[in-house]
């Protein structure tokens, strides 16, 4: 991994991408969210995104960027319509260098530009203070099943300058 101090690039997500998201991804919950949930809860979270294909339809059917370290992929984040932040992982290696808010910026720009008045977040609990320091606000509390775990975590929304003055889609 790159050392802290630069920039992480962004670019378009690719087809080709689905297997490295799921392995960041995959790293991610293994490794920065172990306070938060048991090991159970990684596991049937892990199996959620592990399947390369249906993961390559999801992020093909959404905004996606990839954002690289010293030429090396290791993160992602998709916007679901304009206005919902849909996944964001970062690998551990990359934690603390950036990255997540780069993507977070980049994002909240795009969506700004399209018109979003506010963007909507189910973060997980490892990811909850990460987007509050953002100026994301909790509204509630959410409960999901993943396979036979249940996974918590909290819907929190974000008011953007927009590009267009009062086209709101929510």
């Amino acid at each position: 991994m790159a050392s802290k101090g630069h920039n992480p690039a962004l670019r378009p997500f690719l087809p080709q991408d689905a297997a490295l998201c799921a392995a960041i991804a995959e790293a991610s919950i293994t490794e920065l969210t172990a306070e938060d949930y048991t090991e159970a809860q990684q596991e049937a979270w892990i199996a959620a995104v592990a399947d390369e294909d249906s993961l390559r339809q999801k992020l093909a059917g959404q905004l996606t960027l990839i954002a690289s370290l010293g030429g090396a992929p290791v993160g992602f984040v998709s916007l679901k319509g304009n206005d919902r932040l849909d996944m964001i992982y970062v690998h551990p290696g990359a934690a603390g260098q950036g990255v997540g808010s780069a993507l977070c910026d980049a994002v909240e720009k795009l969506a700004g530009a399209r018109g979003t008045a506010r963007l909507t977040v189910d973060a997980s609990d490892t990811a909850q203070s990460f987007f509050a320091k953002r100026g994301y606000v909790a509204q509630q509390r959410n409960t999901l099943p993943l396979g036979d775990e249940w996974l918590g975590n909290t819907t929190m929304t974000k008011e953007l300058a927009t590009g267009q003055a009062g086209k709101a889609t929510q």
